[in-house]
């Protein structure tokens, strides 16, 4: 019964428009999150991350669910290609972070860190909670190192957010 009325909220909330209010040029709320990359806990921040280049933070809804898991197998696929460019991806769930273990293990291939905003805080600061839910709308952001938003987009499809941030990250560095 649980799971079906999780479903039924679900439904409800994607058939709600997409949006992020978040927008290029508005500064990047800075966050500290708990994080798991191959299997391994640590704590990422964002402030930090960005001293080494731009930063892709992308939000999914669920760990090891349809969607995210394909998104998240695409970034893995990717990540030399942001890598060689010289940015860092992280992505960020309301999964707790034992979950996120074997999620950056089994699916992100290890290749990159996922965050665990358990309590939903960061997901509220870059106002991607799906309404009537405490899950993150599918949404993909570009920070620059001085820590403003320089590429969003949101879409429940796991399609195109690798291909758009790559080009953003590539369109960032080709300006320097």
């Amino acid at each position: 019964m649980k799971r079906l009325l999780l479903s039924v909220l679900l439904a409800a909330a994607f058939a709600l428009p997409a949006h992020a209010t978040m927008k290029v040029g508005d500064s990047a709320p800075d966050f500290t999150l708990q994080a798991s990359e191959a299997g391994k806990e640590f704590t990422f921040s964002l402030a930090d991350a960005l001293k080494k280049g731009p930063v892709v933070v992308y939000f999914y809804p669920r760990a090891f669910t349809k969607g995210c898991s394909i998104e998240a197998h695409d970034f893995a696929e990717a990540i030399d290609q942001y890598h060689a460019l010289g940015a860092t991806v992280i992505g960020v769930s309301h999964d707790e972070v034992a979950t996120l273990d074997k999620f950056s293990v089994q699916v992100c291939q290890s290749k990159f860190p996922v965050a665990a905003d358990a309590d939903g805080a960061v997901m509220k600061a870059w106002d991607t909670t799906i309404p009537l839910t405490s899950y993150a709308n599918r949404t993909s952001y570009v920070v620059a190192p001085d820590g403003k938003i320089i590429y969003e987009f949101t879409d429940l499809s796991p399609d195109h957010h690798v291909e758009n941030t790559l080009n953003a990250v590539k369109l960032w560095r080709e300006s320097k």
